[in-house]
């Protein structure tokens, strides 16, 4: 076998190998003669028929066949022998495949880049720091009562906080857009679920009304064709409702697994939670600042393969995030809304294995526990949660590969500038959310296991 490598990019290679012509024929006359003792042809006993006959009748398909399978044996041999470390498949074209000759294919393929890590020495990374009031915690009694409120028709003008059943048909231009139209559609105003000045404009509003609304796509609208356009609205309205709260009573405490009914064992058990998101906000908020300096100090080309890859799982996330359903066919979102995502997320992806690489960093099985019990705490089966986890061989790598992560992120944070800013719990919760959404670690593990926090 001959091997050639041409660079063609930074992290394209071009791989050309040769087959000598004799192992080819070779390869192409045992798997004739194998074939002839199985064959089946009329006119001939099993294991009769003559060669000439075989070669004639399947000698095409058997050289195709072991073509095939020579093609793949010494690619893999050839980026072996050349030490490639491939990023995804390859592209592999045959150029000479003629009985007599040399076999000669070339293999397109991405590598991994290789990465000069540079330090985020100097990078200003903001840790907010916030208490949990007991302010805090009575508004968060609020908001479960508002998730757990009925609604029920009023005959009179929709306002703030209400909830509107609507159609509505959207244009541009004149023109009715796709997925710009619904029937029967419910809408809390003052919840911004739609375009910004969407809902205000529908204020006093009552049943059986009409109404135009104008309205402009944000420049940054995901939908490309619509963004910065503006729009108008053809809504009719069906009917309002307001919202009935229940009352903060032993039933309404029951609903979230405190049996005793007791209100200050609710507001002892809300403000666990908090605290445990406020941590989760935190960390998140900080971990994506350091990730911001690394990709900004370490500027790396990515594979295309990897954010193709990428770009299906960003997708299947979306689907789940919208409510689409597991059978919800992820290639009829464009990948053009996906990609810079998938790329961001390929490139810390590789950046960060390189930091742990390049620090030997490993973690151990008390750690993986540890990290486990963190979070299981809000199962109603803790320890049973953290033995499962430990004993599958899949789990236990997930929640390796989040502590890691972690410890690299820890890594990092020790070369930037941390400045601890004091600010509300609500305020530190903002933060986190203006951060791009940590898809790895905690959440990712809680959803392998089927829980909702």
């Amino acid at each position: 076998m001959q091997v050639s490598v041409e660079t063609t990019s930074p992290i394209e290679r071009r791989v050309t190998v040769q087959v000598p012509a004799n192992q080819v024929d070779q390869a192409v006359e045992e798997k004739l003669k194998q074939t002839a003792k199985t064959v089946k042809l009329n006119g001939f006993r099993p294991g009769s028929v003559p060669m000439s006959v075989v070669r004639q009748r399947f000698g095409k398909d058997v050289r195709n066949e072991v073509v095939s399978e020579l093609i793949r044996q010494h690619y893999v041999s050839a980026i072996s022998e050349k030490e490639l470390n491939p990023a995804g498949y390859p592209s592999i074209e045959p150029t000479v495949d003629e009985a007599g000759k040399d076999l000669e294919f070339v293999a397109t393929l991405e590598i991994f880049p290789q990465i000069e890590l540079q330090s985020i020495d100097g990078a200003e990374v903001e840790r907010p720091q916030a208490d949990i009031t007991d302010a805090d915690v009575e508004e968060m009694i609020e908001t479960l009562r508002k998730q757990h409120a009925d609604w029920s028709e009023v005959e009179r003008e929709a306002a703030d906080g209400d909830q509107v059943r609507i159609d509505f048909q959207g244009f541009i231009d004149g023109e009715a857009f796709e997925g710009g139209s619904a029937e029967g559609h419910e809408l809390v105003l003052g919840s911004n679920s739609f375009i910004p000045g969407f809902e205000p404009q529908l204020e006093g509003a009552g049943a059986g009304d009409e109404r135009e609304i104008t309205v402009n796509f944000p420049d940054d609208y995901q939908a490309e064709h619509l963004a910065g356009k503006e729009a108008v609205f053809k809504v009719k309205l069906h009917a309002v409702s307001e919202q009935q709260l229940p009352e903060i009573d032993a039933e309404f405490t029951k609903n979230f697994g405190v049996e005793s009914g007791d209100l200050e064992e609710l507001k002892t058990e809300v403000r666990a939670n908090m605290e445990r998101e406020l941590k989760t906000a935190i960390d998140n908020s900080v971990k994506q600042q350091v990730m911001a300096a690394l990709k900004k100090a370490n500027d790396i080309t990515v594979p295309k393969s990897l954010i193709a890859q990428e770009c299906q799982t960003v997708k299947r996330q979306a689907a789940q995030q919208f409510g689409l359903g597991e059978d919800f066919d992820v290639s009829q979102l464009p990948d053009e809304l996906f990609e810079d995502q998938a790329r961001d997320r390929v490139s810390v992806g590789l950046l960060l294995a390189e930091v742990v690489s390049a620090n030997e960093l490993d973690a151990t099985d008390d750690e993986i526990r540890a990290y486990i019990e963190e979070f299981s705490g809000q199962y109603q089966e803790p320890q049973e949660l953290v033995e499962h986890y430990m004993n599958d061989e899949q789990l236990k790598n997930q929640v390796k590969s989040a502590v890691l992560e972690q410890k690299a992120v820890d890594h990092l944070l020790a070369q930037a500038t941390v400045k601890d800013v004091e600010m509300s719990y609500q305020d530190a919760l903002q933060a986190a959310r203006q951060q791009p959404a940590d898809e790895e670690g905690e959440e990712e593990v809680a959803e392998q296991n089927g829980e909702t926090a």
